[in-house]
């Protein structure tokens, strides 16, 4: 009909029954009006002149009329200025439809054409075959019946992987046999790759007699082929199709895994260019969120670029050997490490200062970098968890102190082997002045960073020469002595810095040059799900994949596992589509493009027929079903009004609403409305604490009653041996110390307790009194932890060591109860020692003194070493920064306090003159009073200098 066509023109035979239906709905009146009683009302309106009529009125026919013309209209099909039949010649019809990546953008017009050559193929009586390019083996090339081919257009979706044109092709050929002389139409994607030429050739062998080719343009198509979260800034690579595009700027958005967005940056292309970058200036915390960065607008796989953990901020584990130390900050040796890594990292801390448990425990949380900082002996649960660690490909980072320097066990988690000792100013092993850092060398991991010539390092722990000793060196000193060594260990890394974390052996910490290493350091480590792959062939199952819209979504039964091999990177494709692979707790992105592909528009190929280019759409056509439909709904509502208004329904709502009572009813209902969502709830009494919550505040296995007494009041504690006649004098001799500084000082001790380190709380105590003696047995490994993480938590240990006065530590005479300390020490990590010093805090706790005798007065009471400063000799006393965790003697402290229950000496010293048991007591309140105040002792030498500063 002229520039109208209709594609059911059989149902315009419907409107032959438009004279019935008008007939019908004349002789159909409205409903009666309804009056309801009382008969007054009634009676009051029978004067009224209104009448029902006995015929529906003539405009409601003629609307009612209309109405059913337009839905017949509307299911003929109508097209305004349809197109001309595109198909010649009655051979099968192969429609090649390109479903990849790049077919999300125009789907539904891409499908509309195949759907409307199918349709034309059906009405012709020919068999369809539908090639759809980007399903794999799952590509049913067979020809069917039209009806049937359409049911599989409508459940065809676009894929996020690139089209297989050559597996397609094959595939039709296998089946056709050749020679069909069918009707070709390839309605592609506009780009070229997926194996054309190959695909060109097999569809040769059809001989086709008709060969049409749709190709969209795809200059605005753009694909995403890196990212990188660099120092400075997020940078994303794009490409764009090759030809002679002009300039061309599109917005980048990032997201984080909740898809809310984080940045925006623009992606500008330059003239004839292909290549372009987009930088994200957003702070370093924030980028570290992203999960996903995707072009604005676009919604096919290309434009999206997933980030994985190897993106995004690792977790570090840290672990210290020092007590923590909350006053003074900047002395910890992880503040620094702290400060460097906090932005851009998620930092976990051991929630136990026992190793043997909180390190097993910190890698359950799978981190990516463990730092050690100054541990020297680590016990056996801590070596085997942490030898785990690295062997599925984990990095330890390790950093040297006096703890490191004095372990003179063989330690097999540092990169090189160490002398014993220290190089320091001063020391047998020593420089003239302290050292600089050498530049950086091209090949080390921490090439690119800038060292300040101010950094310089004055002690240090030597590395034993080897010949793959500079190998292992990735930074150094000016006279080549290695500074930061590392080594591989399984999948692993070990990296070793020969300097403490913190500035009293270098200022290397407090520079920018530490930030940077650590930096790269953690970098360069592997995601916390050891994704990143290693040695050996892994497999990732799929968590989340991309659909043809770009979306995350559940993984279907197709989906296949992710097969990483070393050396070559994942491919996407139909059976491992983009997405991200792994788990939640840790995941591997695949992406579509990697960082080499380029995207070029579609070539001219050979068919062995003429082709006729056509394009998307229906080039004018407009389909009138959709605007019939919504005419008929128009009519149907008009209709429905005016039957309301003839049956009086508008007036009665009028008359209700005049009614005084409904405008309150609508307000109270309204009132009662809103008021349901702000109800107070009914309050409870909360529940007392169960076990479980208990356990998870670490309270579990606690006595509350012993608890109680140990902490109501300060006791003195002694360590059981095992041997009933050394804990009574561990007893006695700490009670009549007990009694001794009640009588002398402010403080008044509680009656001493024994403790066993095997199973009770030891952080009640601030000191143990632990007598050694070759005869005791042996305490366990698990109680020696417990008390090397007492000693790191802040508490002290007395040892009383049975035998020959303590001489050097490290002697080649000793005795059997020195034998015996020193398997107690070699588990346990603990720093440099010396005997106390005159100017130590500990000669001048309380009363003045020189020496600490008990009942013998041949031994040395040995502390932790200090660190001397520059003005030490002008200083009247001299301390480190915490109190020392340890202490060593062998003058039988407890023999000399001990009394019985009437106060009377137990022991005899072994000198007649009774103030050297005198002295024993000074020593201890001594003792007692520097473990409970520390170094205020120290402090009070500035005390001058602040009265002259207050002017008093």
């Amino acid at each position: 009909m002229g520039a109208l066509s209709f594609g059911a023109p059989l149902l315009l035979a419907g409107l032959l029954a438009l004279p019935a239906i008008w007939w019908l709905l004349r002789l159909t009146p409205p409903r009666p009006q309804t009056e309801t009683f009382p008969p007054l009302r009634i009676l009051e309106r029978v004067l009224k002149r209104e009448e029902t009529p006995a015929r529906s009125p003539w405009w409601l026919t003629l609307l009612r009329l209309l109405l059913a013309a337009l839905v017949i209209l509307a299911l003929a099909a109508p097209i305004l200025n349809p197109r001309e039949s595109a198909l010649t010649g009655d051979g099968p019809v192969v429609v090649m439809l390109d479903n990849g990546w790049a077919s999300a953008r125009d789907w539904d017009e891409r499908r509309a054409a195949a759907e409307e050559l199918i349709r034309e193929a059906g009405e012709a009586g020919r068999p369809v075959s539908l090639l759809l390019t980007a399903e794999g083996a799952a590509n049913d090339a067979a020809p069917v019946e039209a009806a049937t081919a359409l049911e599989r257009l409508a459940a065809a979706e676009p894929r996020p992987i690139a089209p297989d044109r050559a597996a397609a092709a094959e595939r039709l050929a296998a089946l056709a046999g050749g020679g069909t002389g069918a009707s070709l139409a390839f309605l592609s994607d506009g780009l070229d790759g997926g194996g054309l030429e190959a695909a060109a050739q097999s569809l040769r062998s059809l001989g086709p007699s008709q060969v049409m080719l749709y190709a969209p343009p795809v200059a605005a198509l753009t694909g995403l082929t890196g990212a990188q979260n660099t120092t400075e800034a997020l940078v994303v690579q794009a490409v764009r199709p090759a030809g002679d595009p002009g300039p061309a700027t599109y917005q980048l958005r990032a997201l984080d895994a909740q898809e809310r967005e984080i940045g925006r940056a623009p992606l500008a292309f330059a003239a004839g260019s292909t290549e372009a970058e987009a930088r994200f200036a957003i702070p370093v915390e924030l980028r570290n969120d992203v999960a996903r960065i995707e072009r604005d607008g676009l919604n096919d796989a290309a434009s999206v670029r997933l980030v994985d953990e190897s993106f995004q901020r690792r977790r570090v584990a840290l672990v210290s050997g020092e007590a923590a130390d909350l006053a003074q900050p900047l002395l910890s040796p992880l503040y620094y490490i702290t400060r460097a890594l906090e932005p851009f990292a998620d930092l976990v801390r051991a929630d136990s200062a026992d190793l043997g448990t909180a390190i097993p425990a910190l890698i359950e949380q799978r981190p990516s970098v463990i730092v050690l900082a100054d541990i020297g002996v680590l016990p056996d649960a801590a070596t085997q968890a942490l030898n785990g660690f690295l062997e599925s490909g984990g990095t330890l980072v390790r950093f040297a102190g006096p703890r490191l320097a004095a372990s003179t066990a063989e330690d097999t988690l540092v990169p090189v082997r160490l002398r014993g000792g220290e190089r320091q100013l001063g020391g047998a092993l020593s420089w003239s002045e302290p050292q600089r850092l050498a530049p950086i060398p091209d090949g080390s991991p921490f090439a690119g960073i800038t060292v300040p010539d101010d950094v310089t390092v004055s002690r240090q722990i030597l590395a034993e020469p080897s010949a793959d000793l500079s190998e292992r060196t990735w930074a150094g000193l000016a006279d080549g002595t290695p500074i930061v060594t590392a080594a591989a260990r399984g999948a692993g890394t070990i990296v070793l810095f020969h300097t403490t974390a913190e500035a009293t052996w270098s200022n290397l910490p407090i520079s920018g040059a530490f930030v940077d290493m650590l930096r790269r350091i953690v970098s360069l480590s592997r995601g916390a799900s050891g994704t990143d792959g290693g040695t050996a062939e892994t497999s990732l199952p799929p968590y989340r994949v991309m659909n043809g819209q770009a979306r995350l979504v559940q993984p279907g039964p197709d989906v296949r596992p992710l097969l990483l091999r070393p050396g070559a990177a994942p491919v996407p494709g139909p059976e491992t589509p983009p997405g991200l692979y792994g788990t939640a707790e840790g995941y591997r992105a695949l992406n579509l493009l990697g960082a080499d592909a380029t995207l070029r528009p579609l070539q001219a190929f050979d068919l062995g027929a003429p082709v006729a280019a056509r394009a998307y759409g229906t080039a004018g056509a407009t389909d009138l079903t959709p605007w019939l439909f919504a005419g008929a709904v128009a009519l149907f509502a008009l209709d429905a009004l005016a039957l309301l208004w003839l049956n009086g329904g508008f007036a009665r709502l009028r008359r209700g609403l005049a009614r005084p009572a409904a405008p309150a009813a609508l307000l109270v209902a309204a009132a009662l409305l809103a008021g349901m969502g702000g109800l107070p709830g009914r309050a409870e009494a909360q529940d007392a604490p169960s076990p479980a919550a208990l356990a998870t505040q670490g309270l579990e296995g606690i006595d509350a009653a012993r608890a109680i007494a140990a902490t109501e009041t300060t006791h003195l504690a002694y360590v059981e041996t095992g041997e009933a006649a050394t804990d009574e004098i561990s007893r006695q001799g700490l009670d009549g110390l007990s009694q001794f500084i009640a009588s002398k000082t402010a403080l008044e001790p509680g009656p001493p307790m024994a403790v066993d380190i095997a199973a009770d709380e030891l952080s009640f105590y601030p000191i143990l009194y632990w007598p050694i003696r070759a005869s005791a047995p042996m305490p366990s490994q698990e109680a020696i932890s417990r008390v090397d993480a007492y000693m790191k938590q802040g508490g002290t240990v007395l040892f009383d060591v049975e035998g020959d006065a303590m001489g050097d530590l490290s002697g080649t005479t000793v005795s059997a109860g020195q034998r015996r300390l020193r398997d107690i020490l070699a588990d346990l990590d603990i720093p440099p020692l010396e005997p106390v010093p005159r100017d130590h805090v500990l000669t001048k706790a309380f009363y003045i003194m020189d020496s600490f005798p008990g009942r013998h007065t041949g031994s040395d009471l040995w502390v932790e070493s200090l660190v001397r400063s520059a003005d030490a000799e002008a200083r009247p006393a001299s301390a480190g920064d915490g109190v020392s965790s340890i202490m060593i003697t062998s003058n039988d402290l407890a023999s000399a306090w001990a009394v019985d229950d009437n106060g009377l000496f137990v022991f005899p010293t072994d000198n007649a003159d009774p103030s050297q048991r005198e002295y024993a007591y000074r020593a201890g309140v001594n003792i007692v009073m520097y473990v409970l105040t520390g170094n205020y002792k120290a402090d009070q030498v500035h005390v001058p200098a602040l009265l002259e500063r207050l002017g008093q």
